[in-house]
């Protein structure tokens, strides 16, 4: 199975990739985690960025804040499908970085999910690795299964409060 490399442009971002993390290992897919920024180690994101593929990743999560330039940086030194995080920061709640990690030139696409949208990050990872791996396939539509029968549960739970 292909791993999913996961960069954040600062430690500070971890709370945040966890739950990408956590969520990746939950459905058995291997991770690695580095600290690269797009500003201060752009030397680093970019040798990451490259020998990706080579190096067993089949997808790429980059989470940072405010200019939030890491996920483009790292798209425009691989072909692997790149899923940027914009993280909420002090300034602007993260709008500063949603609009960043979303305003790619053509053709340099970056998948972007919510602002602190980790787990849905880690999913859409998952959703990509899945359409060569039958296992992961049906894991998610299992997954898909149990949040709909959840949901029908309280839909049964509030009307029988409601109407007995």
């Amino acid at each position: 199975m292909k791993k999913v490399g996961i960069l954040m442009g600062s430690a500070s971002d971890l709370p945040v990739v966890e739950k990408a993390v956590e969520t990746l290992r939950g459905y058995g897919v291997e991770t690695q985690t580095h600290v690269y920024s797009a500003h201060r180690t752009p030397e680093e994101a970019r040798a990451f960025a490259l020998s990706a593929r080579e190096n067993g990743f089949g997808a790429l999560i980059c989470a940072a804040g405010m200019a939030a330039h890491l996920a483009g940086a790292v798209a425009a030194n691989t072909t692997l499908p790149v899923i940027g995080i914009p993280c909420k920061s002090s300034v602007l709640d993260g709008m500063d970085a949603l609009l960043s990690t979303v305003m790619m030139p053509p053709g340099i696409p970056v998948a972007t999910v919510a602002i602190n949208g980790a787990k849905n990050a880690a999913l859409l990872a998952v959703e990509i690795l899945a359409v060569e791996d039958e296992t992961l396939a049906a894991r998610l539509e299992e997954e898909r299964r149990a949040g709909a029968e959840k949901v029908l549960e309280s839909d049964r739970e509030v009307n029988e409060k409601l109407y007995g």
